[in-house]
């Protein structure tokens, strides 16, 4: 089998508008909640949230452009021009056949859905805008970015909930490693922060009044964000030939369904995803020094992951760090794994861990080591980003340092 790794990657989120910068946030440990502005969030009981600030998205595309992209689109197509810039690829003929895209996000063009319920609702207009379809659909953001690229092997988006950007990178490493593809840009995006998306998760009842602190025995559940996160995944001997910076090596991956609950996790299909993840990459549980948590703030979560990482690893697990960075910058939903990656690649490339901030007090059930507050720095040659979904979807990557 072939090897994949990481030569490019890119963001936009609420805490940082470019991988630097999101990699500075984290290593601060600035929090990017806070409250919500958009049309009628006066009417929701939740009004906090990790918004992209001061968006301005006439200053980044011309009107056609934004006739066609919702804003998930827009946030992708700008995380992946930093991502391919920093691939330094253009893909031109063999190349171009053998790359392609598969993305996540769990909404797509949820804010595309509710301005137009509001213009035939609320306003009583009979016409919606002859791209309302083109806008909306979950695919969007993958083919503009294809075209936008040349991208002409496999293209297509992962919708599993909070897990779609897992599988989608997924998907990706195994294409290039069976030798389907030769490089291919993934990750996933997510904005569902209008009133109809925050509406919506606010009838779950999961969602927090105040602040996102994942497994602190206070916590009172989770925090939706927006954005975007892409990467340029590529075949080693390719990216070698060339000359190509590695930011890290995509080893292993699995996925498995819980077949239990639509919305409560279960510890056996977790445990059994992360030791897929260790069993894929042939990886020892002993080599294993950081996991980015799913660690959405909510009890059900928390305490099951950290239940299913004490299985998935036994004695080892005391001497794990794991944290979610979710505490600063919010549930992405379908984009949440996405821009944890970048808290992988921090830790294998700059040695620095990313804090769980917000944490106030220990909670029995969550007895590991979940680095609070403030960032660390540790030597990490392999770590796993853990993604679980409503619908019982799991899907873990493991990366090593190159």
């Amino acid at each position: 089998m072939r090897r994949v790794v990481i030569t490019g990657a890119g963001t936009i989120n609420a805490i940082g508008r470019s991988v630097s910068e999101t990699m500075e946030s984290m290593r601060e440990g600035r929090c990017g909640i806070g409250e919500l502005s958009f049309r009628d969030v006066d009417r929701l009981s939740i009004r906090i949230g990790g918004q992209v600030r001061d968006y301005d998205a006439e200053a980044l595309f011309n009107r056609q452009q934004i006739a066609l992209y919702d804003r998930f689109t827009q946030f992708t197509l700008l995380a992946a021009r930093e991502a391919i810039g920093q691939a330094g690829l253009t893909f031109e003929g063999e190349l171009a056949a053998e790359s392609g895209v598969v993305l996540g996000t769990a909404g797509g063009g949820v804010t595309t859905w509710d301005e137009n319920y509001r213009t035939v609702y609320e306003d009583g207009k009979n016409r919606v805008h002859p791209f309302v379809v083109p806008k909306l659909m979950n695919n969007a953001a993958a083919s503009h970015l294809s075209m936008e690229y040349n991208l002409k092997g496999p293209s297509f988006t992962v919708a599993t909930a909070c897990a779609s950007s897992n599988h989608a990178m997924g998907q990706a490493f195994n294409m290039i490693r069976s030798g389907m593809s030769r490089c291919m840009v993934t990750g996933g995006s997510e904005s569902m922060l209008c009133f109809g998306g925050v509406k919506a998760w606010e009838g779950l009842r999961v969602m927090s009044k105040d602040a996102c602190r994942p497994f602190s025995l206070g916590r009172t559940g989770m925090v939706q964000g927006e954005g975007a996160a892409v990467f340029v995944f590529e075949e080693y001997e390719h990216a070698r030939a060339r000359g190509a910076e590695m930011l890290a090596e995509v080893v292993g991956f699995a996925m498995t369904s819980d077949a239990a609950d639509i919305v409560m996790p279960s510890k056996q299909g977790a445990a059994r995803a992360i030791s897929g993840a260790l069993k894929d990459g042939r990886i020892e549980r002993s080599e294993v020094g950081y996991i980015n948590a799913h660690g959405t703030g909510t009890a059900a979560n928390d305490k099951t992951e950290c239940a299913a990482v004490a299985d998935a690893f036994g004695p080892q697990a005391d001497r794990l760090m794991i944290s979610s960075t979710k505490s600063m910058h919010g549930h992405l939903i379908g984009g949440t794994g996405a821009v944890e990656l970048l808290a992988c690649i921090m830790a294998l490339r700059d040695g620095i861990i990313a804090p769980t901030i917000g944490y106030e007090e220990p909670d029995p059930e969550c007895a590991l080591d979940v680095v609070p507050n403030e960032a660390r720095e540790a030597e990490v040659s392999v770590c796993l980003s853990n993604a679980f979904a409503f619908g019982g979807l799991n899907a873990v990557l493991a990366l090593r340092k190159l």
